[in-house]
């Protein structure tokens, strides 16, 4: 069966469970029900636990989460009330009978968990899934002496697993083939990202997390936690004693490090420091001048933590002096065991280096993938990082490649291939598919490379997940631009690369809406050569509310293809309107609805074929559309929020202006220059603070 990098295209071999056991209720087995709770109305959901307490703070908390949800918007009543419904606590496994699926959350220990499984299985049906939530237990370990192991693996959620997206799928020797895809399958359609890796002990990402928090301990030979989570602040949303401290994670570090030890080397093993620190009856604890390594530190610089057994550290956000040297030393050892752990994933295949990237980011919260800092660090200076600290820690995994043999892959793209359509998944979860220069380039590439392929049809370009096409533009470096004419006209034109090549594009290119398009991903759309959505779609400007107009052809190329519909765009440009999918299909702006998430690939690839050989294009003339209308003395956008009137009429004349244009490039250049002239403004600079400081903007003209 053909492998999909996006889950979209694998095809469900059944519905989605219906019940659902949770073996432990401690702190992450509620997580995840509450992830699945939310996510699948009507779920009857399962808590199995030895201890009643422990249930009891289980539901309460549950509750808490729901009561919380709809306190911020993210639920209705209703959907707060699913959650608390159809939920059982037990003490019984048997109470595991008739679930679809059952997963394990109790303590990291292997004989325990193979007892749960081995009740579970003689328990649950044949066909009912089994998985656990180990972060570092192989599969094998776990699963291999069941009667049925080809419907068992381990899920490995990340804190907390309600918000956390990523959860490893672990592809282990017995596993059946479809069992994984459908796993891959469920994950994406509720929310989450699922990253299929080997089955090697900590699989993927704790490989990353757990030996740079281990890494920090032998730091603490001569540097204090807050210096460390100081320097760690560069590369991290959060240092890793901060991180330890909210997880209580000293114990989990000794465990998976001294699991890891066992089957990969000594090199793995955890710092002595904390198993000091889980020593709280014994406050005097010895200092020391060399690490596990056996190499020579800089010298001790004092207590570590209190008298709880919490690091002694900052906040994020919060700074600390440190010397130079110092600073220099923590720099390496951090940089070089997150590259050591980096090129050691990639050189076994134990996961995929565009996962690595996303789950760093996603999961940890780096500010860079590994690779991404590797890149931009440069080859000669990754790689005396990484053979520094092989030398510092003998055994440490080295690279078995030249570093830039790890770069060739595409970072913000999936790319698949369904009857002779190339499929292009817009990968960018954590800023709903924003597009920014890279993955513009990546897409641009492609197009290029296939657009003569005889055996290439033509190209759907969809978004990640279930919920966003791209919810816009990554403004990057463009509030730096703000008020400079010129540079704004020179960066929208750069920016439009990607359009203006799908505007002569030989092979039809299809949009096909998962979800919302906004901004910048709208104005990919409508450049595409036909626009298949999912029902609940819609499309949006919202650039005015930000003080500023499309640049991108979204003043242009609306009006050119739909002149028709120039009211509609009219109230999308001037007050943020939205428009549904409905509504677009009826403007004929959308080809087609696909009443399914199911069926939105599969129609765009239909819609490909149609389109092969009569490719629709943008009137290269002018055109004649319904005047805008006038300008408000104090404009609002649909939902009330003011707005700017010096940008409005910017706006305004720039559609009027670009719809008279001889050609659409001399419409597109009116197009740039409207939005270079909007960037100069007031209510430019105002919008986009407001934006970068998450508030709203104060409009004044």
């Amino acid at each position: 069966m053909q492998q999909y990098n996006n889950p979209a295209l694998i095809r469900p071999d059944r519905e989605l469970p219906r019940r659902i056991g949770i073996i432990g209720a401690g702190t992450i087995g509620p997580d995840i029900g509450y992830y699945l709770k939310s996510a699948i109305p009507g779920l009857n959901l399962v808590l199995i636990d030895i201890s009643r307490d422990a249930l009891d703070r289980a539901v309460d908390r549950l509750h808490a989460y729901a009561d919380k949800g709809v306190a911020r918007g993210k639920l209705t009543p209703e959907q707060a009330e699913g959650v608390r419904q159809n939920l059982t606590t037990s003490v019984d496994y048997g109470d595991l009978d008739g679930c679809d699926w059952v997963i394990e959350a109790a303590t990291e220990n292997i004989e325990l968990k193979k007892q749960i499984f081995s009740r579970a299985e003689d328990i649950a049906g044949r066909d009912c899934m089994i998985t656990s939530n180990t972060s570092s237990i192989p599969a094998h370990s776990l699963f291999s002496h069941l009667k049925y192991p080809g419907r068992t693996t381990v899920t490995h959620f990340f804190a907390p697993a309600f918000r956390n997206p990523v959860v490893e799928v672990i592809d282990w020797q017995q596993a059946d083939a479809e069992f994984i895809r459908r796993l891959r399958r469920l994950f994406y359609v509720t929310g989450k990202v699922p990253m299929v890796t080997r089955d090697v002990v900590c699989f993927m990402l704790d490989r990353i997390f757990d030996n740079w928090c281990n890494e920090a301990g032998f730091l603490l030979a001569g540097a204090t936690p807050a210096q460390v989570d100081h320097v760690a602040g560069s590369y991290v949303h959060a240092g890793p004693f901060f991180v330890l401290n909210m997880s209580n994670g000293n114990p989990i570090i000794i465990e998976t490090n001294s699991l890891q030890a066992e089957l990969e080397g000594n090199h793995y093993l955890p710092a002595d420091i904390f198993h000091e620190a889980l020593d709280r009856d014994n406050p005097g604890h010895p200092q020391f001048e060399k690490d596990n390594s056996g190499h020579p530190q800089f010298e001790d610089a004092g207590q570590k933590w209190d008298e709880s057994g919490k690091w002694l550290t900052i906040k994020p956000g919060e700074s600390t002096d440190v010397p130079q040297a110092v600073a220099a030393e923590i720099r390496d050892r951090l940089l070089g065991v997150l590259f050591s752990q980096t090129v050691d994933i990639l050189d076994r295949d134990i996961g995929a280096a565009a996962d690595l990237e996303l789950g760093c980011r996603l999961a940890f919260a780096f500010r860079q993938g590994p690779l991404e800092l590797m890149r931009e660090l440069g080859e000669k200076e990754s790689e005396r990082i990484l053979t520094k600290f092989c030398a510092q820690r003998p055994g440490m995994p080295d690279a078995q490649r030249p570093l830039r043999a790890y770069q060739d892959f595409h970072r913000f793209i999936l790319v698949d291939e369904l009857d002779g359509v190339k499929i292009i998944t817009l990968r960018h979860p954590e800023a709903l598919n924003a597009i920014h220069d890279e993955m513009t380039d990546e897409i641009l590439a492609l197009l290029k490379q296939y657009e003569n392929d005889p055996h290439t049809t033509g190209f759907v370009i969809t978004g990640y997940g279930v919920s966003a096409f791209s919810a816009g533009a990554d403004i990057g470096r463009f509030p730096s631009m703000l008020g400079d004419r010129k540079q704004c006209i020179e960066y929208a034109r750069v920016c439009s690369r990607l359009l203006v090549y799908l505007d002569n594009c030989s092979k039809p290119v299809v949009a096909a809406l998962n979800g919302m398009a906004l901004g910048g991903g709208l104005e990919l759309a409508i450049r595409c050569h036909g626009i298949v959505a999912v029902k609940d779609a819609w499309l949006q400007f919202p650039e005015i509310t930000l003080g500023i107009a499309p640049g991108i052809g979204g003043m242009v190329i609306p009006y050119r293809r739909w002149p028709d519909a120039a009211a509609a765009f009219h109230g999308m440009l001037l007050k943020a309107e939205k428009m549904t999918a409905t509504a677009a299909l009826e403007l004929k702006v959308i080809d087609r609805l696909a009443h399914t998430h199911e069926a939105l690939l599969p129609d765009a690839i239909r819609r490909v074929g149609e389109l092969a050989g009569k490719r629709r294009e943008s009137a290269d003339a002018p055109v004649s559309i319904a005047p805008p209308p006038a300008i408000e003395n104090e404009p609002r956008s649909f939902s009330g929020q003011r707005l700017s009137a010096a940008v409005s009429a910017v706006i305004r004349q720039a559609v009027s202006d670009s719809a008279a244009a001889a050609s659409l490039d001399e419409a597109l250049e009116l197009g740039y220059a409207a939005f270079a002239e909007s960037a100069a403004t007031a209510a430019a600079r105002e919008g986009i603070a407001a934006f970068m400081e998450k508030r709203k903007p104060e409009f004044t003209d």
